[in-house]
């Protein structure tokens, strides 16, 4: 058997961990080769090593049988591999064209040249079917189109083996079915794609094999059509994972919060964006907020936390008007938030964990005593923290957030909001990024934050949790209210009638 990669005995330290504990890993010309593992696994580092972003401390990498040594992306895509990451790597003011060529412009005595770039970017385009405007700003596209730029920038470097780091994190089933549409046109070009991914059911449908790491370590590598879907989730977390969450009847209390006709105009475009919605949530409940993404349920969120200002309509939170009242406020009120971009609305990057997980808190006692930060405490929160929600981190409490996974970003985000208890908790998305251990744990935490009495808002776009988690399901369509579900009485076709504006109730 020959391979195009063989990664062999890879090993790799960062201070307090080891990412990578004598890994080998070897990819097929022309498969899907996936990589599995929990939040931290090691995944992402082990493909920043083949990709040049990392030096391994021992082990080798061979690409098409010879022994290379890669110091940096550069030497990457001058051997053909070309890296798609989480967290896109694109100049929001630069247009599309002007990113995909980024480091690969053709210059003519000191001028950009870009008639034979745009030929073959657009050749590229129609051949894979990544469409995309050009000549748009970046900051002006979709998450699903910047996805398509960053895939068209490897492919515009001629790449033959691309590496895919969690490419549905952040997408709609929509443009996930076209991502692998994508995937499945790579492979019958045979090229060869390494997909780290979470999301096991994308894993059995794209994939030939799959690698799985835990802990840093390579567990096994087996064939993904003579696989379990139970099997990969106990050898990624080393138990049993439960896929089905028992929720009890919830204990409806009083009325937590209460919206009439809100109406938010996104500051941005001038347009209106939600359109007269009204809601409540209770306490001992969750709403969950389904509908395709773009129908105005980010914004709803940007206008109940305050990041947007309301247009028109109330919002009370215990019976108490808070439609003016600035983020600080709503949050001290009883507001506990986890934002949609935990990179932008929900972390200090370049901060280390506990600063991070005090960031709602440390303005109060016992976080500061007259002014001045108790840092110990700080210190002890964090760790209770830690070991409550499993972050995992290089260097525990001191981490800097920047360097940890997504997951754990996530998780860290996660463990400070419903740490605060607050009366009402709107989350959006709260598992992306998460790995079925941790989904599984999660969803049991707001399950138990609902049976405590709180009120739960959650806003998701993967109908398994919106039909595993809820109580009541609220459609969203073209910014409005179309309909208020019963989970249990309503099929996922109804429910995508409602999504796509079909249907809508008789009083929405």
């Amino acid at each position: 058997m020959t391979y195009v990669i063989e990664m062999e005995s890879i090993t790799k330290s960062f201070p307090g961990i080891k990412a990578n504990d004598n890994i080998d890993l070897k990819l097929r010309k022309g498969e899907v080769h996936a990589l599995l593992g929990e939040n931290g696994a090691g995944k992402s580092t082990l493909m920043g090593v083949l990709f040049g972003l990392y030096q391994p401390d021992e082990g080798s990498i061979k690409v098409h049988d010879k022994t290379v040594d890669i110091s940096n992306p550069n030497d990457a895509n001058d051997l053909g591999i070309g890296m798609v990451h989480q967290h896109f790597k694109l100049v929001g003011r630069f247009t599309v064209l002007e990113n995909i060529i980024l480091g690969q412009e053709d210059v003519h005595r000191g001028f950009l040249k870009y008639d034979k770039a745009r030929k073959k970017v657009e050749s590229i385009s129609k051949q894979y079917g990544l469409h995309v405007d050009l000549d748009a700003l970046v900051d002006d596209i979709s998450v699903g189109q910047q996805q398509r730029v960053e895939i068209l920038k490897v492919l515009y470097r001629d790449a033959e083996i691309l590496i895919l780091d969690e490419p549905t994190a952040s997408l709609t089933p929509q443009e996930i079915e076209e991502l692998m549409g994508v995937l499945q046109r790579f492979k019958k070009e045979d090229k060869s794609i390494l997909f780290i991914s979470h999301k096991l059911e994308e894993i059995r449908r794209i994939a030939d094999r799959c690698t799985i790491l835990r802990k840093g370590k390579h567990i096994d590598t087996v064939e993904v059509k003579n696989t379990t879907n139970e099997q990969l989730a106990e050898k990624m977390v080393g138990r049993k994972v439960v896929f089905s969450i028992e929720k009890p009847k919830p204990k409806i209390k009083d009325r937590i919060l209460s919206v009439e006709n809100l109406t938010v105009v996104s500051p941005v475009t001038k347009k209106t964006v939600v359109n007269n919605v009204s809601l409540d949530v209770s306490g001992g409940e969750i709403l969950t907020v389904a509908g395709i993404e773009g129908n105005g349920q980010s914004e709803l969120v940007y206008g109940l936390t305050g990041l947007y200002p309301i247009h028109d309509g109330t919002i009370k939170l215990l019976d108490e008007d808070i439609t003016n009242m600035s983020i600080r406020q709503r949050a001290i009120k009883g507001i506990a938030h986890i934002p949609e971009d935990r990179q932008k609305h929900g972390l200090v990057l370049d901060f280390p964990l506990d600063y991070n997980l005090a960031l709602q808190s440390y303005y109060k006692a016992p976080f500061q005593r007259r002014g001045f930060l108790n840092f110990d405490v700080i210190r002890d929160h964090a760790n209770r923290l830690i070991d409550r929600f499993d972050i995992r981190s290089g260097s525990g409490a001191v981490t800097i957030v920047r360097n940890m996974s997504g997951g754990n970003q996530q998780k860290a985000i996660l463990g400070r909001e419903i740490d605060r208890s607050c009366e009402l908790l709107i989350a959006v998305q709260p598992t992306r990024g998460l790995d079925v251990g941790a989904i599984e744990a999660i969803q049991k935490e707001l399950i138990t934050y609902r049976d405590e009495g709180k009120a739960v808002l959650i806003i998701s776009y993967d109908l398994n949790e919106v039909f595993t988690i809820s109580d009541r399901i609220m459609v969203m369509y073209e910014g409005k209210n179309v309909g208020v579900l019963d989970p249990e009485s309503t099929s996922a076709e109804t429910l995508g009638l409602y999504m796509s504006g079909s249907k809508r109730s008789e009083t929405s």
